[in-house]
């Protein structure tokens, strides 16, 4: 055996080190532990004597194998499969009488990058089920959640957090354990020192070190523009709007493309805060966006004037047409293309008047699409911005050969990080096309550009069901959905179609957005990995792990008093990524998010024992009826199956709960398919869905037919248009 390594504590960061108990047994559960983790906690824990609990044909790597078989240290083999947890609490409990520290090493495990945990939760379980005193610790190695634009970390380079000592039933248990890891995660995370750096440096950094590599193709026309270009340009463009206002928000008024990709680096670097609006959004909407983000200046375009005439258009001296504004700078393009390929980035972004360190300052302003009132401005800083990228990416692992699908609008949050920022940053190849509906189009750069990743909604999904060949979606490693509910029946279909597994996500506009996503599934082991654990990324119905660094606390929906994170309720995040608050309104931003930073998302779910998020429906899209909460998606998931519209390419029905004076609120039906009489066609479905077990409560009481069911540009049921209709007619 080659010389045993030593690891130096220099490398390392310690959180939480007070909770370490000095005395007494007790058993530690770390998220993962490799050979230099061992002698770390060996060196941390001083004196204390340590015996290792290794479970029977579990694979550890060679270093840690070899230092087990030393007299200096105990360990202790158990067989968790077949011996019941009482004589594994016997088998311990000795060494813990005599003050001992346990320590359990996991077996090599196959699982993706950043992992909450490398033991299942099964296995989990099973440790924890004597009530043995645990302590959690969560060890982040920084190379797993590096930046591309970051300077490299060595192996060795690490955070360690040790939680506070699990005692007693009601604290040792697979939920509280899980809770307490996804805590320390979360201080782990925070920690992290890229998390400080401004947005527009970060852009400036990854625009310099992938330009002359990675590259935009706007889908439109074909145009293909180096990131080192987009950067020159973009730096022009700058000048201009310094020049153009004092005002701390730019408006920008663009679809996906070449232009609102350079405007929104522009406005950034202009050492502004870019504002997309949504022109798709009602023109009161709208207003009400423009007096909120106080803006005088708005980059748009010539086409884009014509084309929206109901946009509430501002007097045209305050409009920067891009492609007027140009044409016009080559010179100066020219010039700081020379000079952001000479000069190094420090020293640019000291020409250019960029903070390196952004923080908790307003970077982007977004506003909430509506869906259930009038739009929030949702404030973004760079820490948010900056974490979510590092989220993201560190789960996704693309490379520079990889490119992303950028069609969702560039006011839509996903739109905004995952195909602005996130490619930059990362160093990925950005496709483009300015509308997420032209299905047709989109396939076609998929297939001629090799896209690798596509974002899209479940509404947009359906379009790819129609006209699409098969072979177009060839290239697509992963395709991540959200916005709303994934339907199996949408899931289905595609990956029969295209033998692409649809993998759901979620998010929202205030944690920058993305907290959870599905992934593809380690490699299944073969017989040359006996001894190993394989780690699960998917799993169909939820919307997928959190991402690193997110915590995640379950209530009771209405009280808000804990409940385990295993039960059904309130979901509340905590994390880098949270948002800062609702513009001008500090009041709604007081309701959902407290003074420790946990934010109330309003949705209703629960996690499962491997920590996959289950969302079970918006607290607003819940109908109180006789006492009982009854959830609006199921009850459509249901009739969707009992009126066969399994195949349907786009949504037929919506449910919406409106006011009932015997039972606090009824559900009604609303549905775009043309039919018989309404009152005949309610009572025969109430038979059927009877028939198949569905409670009564959860039966809708009328049925109101409308031309098309309201979504948003987003693809969300536009719950407010919806209750609207609803109200009208039953009234």
């Amino acid at each position: 055996m080659s010389q045993e390594k030593t690891v130096p504590l220099k490398h390392l960061k310690i959180i939480g080190q007070e909770h370490l108990p000095e005395g007494g047994g007790f058993l530690i559960l770390a998220s993962q532990l490799s050979y230099p983790d061992v002698l770390r906690l060996e060196t941390i824990l001083g004196e204390r004597q340590i015996v290792y609990l290794v479970e029977q044909g579990a694979t550890l790597g060679p270093f840690l194998r070899s230092h087990l078989e030393k007299e200096s240290v105990q360990a202790i083999e158990f067989a968790s499969v077949t011996m019941d947890p009482t004589s594994y609490k016997n088998t311990v409990s000795e060494e813990l009488q005599k003050n001992k520290v346990l320590i359990y090493l996991p077996a090599l495990a196959a699982v993706i990058n950043a992992p909450m945990s490398t033991i299942p939760g099964a296995k989990l379980e099973f440790l924890l089920k004597p009530g043995m005193p645990v302590l959690p610790i969560y060890i982040q190695r920084s190379s797993e959640i590096a930046l591309d634009i970051e300077s490299r970390y060595g192996e060795d380079d690490a955070i360690y957090a040790f939680g506070s000592l699990l005692r007693g039933t009601a604290e040792v248990n697979l939920a509280t354990y899980q809770e307490s890891l996804l805590t320390l995660a979360e201080q782990c995370f925070s920690a992290h020192p890229a998390l400080n750096m401004h947005l527009a440096y970060a852009l400036l950094l990854g625009l310099k070190k992938h330009g002359g590599k990675n590259k935009i193709i706007d889908g439109k026309d074909d145009k293909t523009l180096g990131y080192d270009k987009v950067l020159a340009i973009a730096i022009a463009l700058s000048k201009i709007i310094q020049s153009e206002t004092k005002k701390k928000r730019v408006g920008i008024v663009l679809p996906p493309g070449i232009g609102g990709l350079i405007a929104n680096v522009a406005v950034l670097l202009a050492g502004k805060v870019p504002v997309n609006l949504n022109f798709t959004a009602g023109r009161s909407s709208i207003e009400h966006g423009i007096k909120a983000g106080d803006m005088d200046r708005f980059i748009t375009a010539d086409i884009f004037v014509r084309k929206l005439q109901s946009f509430p258009w501002p007097p045209s001296k305050q409009l920067i047409l891009i492609e007027r504004v140009l044409p016009k700078m080559k010179i100066q393009i020219g010039l700081w293309l020379v000079l952001s390929k000479i000069l190094p980035a420090f020293f640019l972004a000291i020409i250019l008047g960029i903070q390196k360190k952004g923080g908790h300052e307003e970077a982007l302003l977004l506003f909430t699409s509506g869906s259930s009132g009038l739009p929030k401005g949702v404030v973004l800083s760079h820490r948010n911005m900056i974490a979510n990228v590092i989220q993201f990416g560190s789960r996704l692992g693309m490379k520079e050969s990889d490119s992303i699908l950028g069609s969702l609008p560039l006011f839509h949050s996903f739109g905004c990080t995952v195909t602005l920022w996130y490619p930059i940053i990362g160093g990925v190849n950005l496709v483009t096309y300015p509308s997420p509906l032209e299905t047709k189009k989109l396939a076609e750069l998929i297939e001629k550009y090799r896209v690798s990743l596509m974002i899209a909604t479940p509404t947009f999904l359906r379009g790819y069901l129609r006209g699409v060949n098969k072979e177009a979606l060839t290239s697509i490693k992963l395709c991540v959905t959200g916005a709303e509910k994934l339907p199996t029946t949408v899931s289905d279909a595609f990956e029969t179609k295209f033998g692409k597994r649809v993998y759901e996500g979620y998010g929202l506009t205030e944690t920058s957005p993305v907290s959870n996503v599905n992934l593809p599934n380690p490699k299944p082991l073969g017989e040359e990995s006996a001894g190993f654990v394989w780690i699960p990324s998917h799993r169909p119905g939820s919307v997928g792990q959190m991402v690193p660094g997110l915590s995640v606390r379950i209530t009771h929906p209405e009280t808000f008093e804990p409940q385990s994170i295993h039960s059904s309720g309130m979901i509340w995040f905590k994390g880098a990524n949270i948002f800062e608050g609702y513009l001008h309104d500090e009041k709604r931003t007081t309701e959902v998010k407290n003074n420790d930073g946990w934010f109330r998302t309003g949705d209703i779910g629960r996690v499962d024992m491997d920590g996959f998020l289950y969302i079970e429906g918006r607290l607003s899209r819940f109908s109180k009826i006789a006492g009982e909460m009854v959830p609006h998606e199921t009850v459509e998931e249901a009739l969707v199956k009992a009126m066969g519209l399994e195949n349907e390419s786009s949504r037929k029905i919506a449910i919406v709960g409106v006011p009932d004076p015997d039972k606090g609120e009824a559900l009604i039906l609303l549905t775009a398919i043309p039919g018989g009489p309404e009152q005949q066609e309610i009572l025969d479905l109430r038979y059927r869905l009877l028939e198949k077990g569905m409670p009564p409560l959860w039966i809708p009481k009328k049925m109101i037919r409308v031309s098309d069911i309201p979504i948003l540009s987003s693809g969300k049921l536009d719950v407010q248009s919806c209750e609207k209709i609803a109200k009208t007619a039953v009234s």
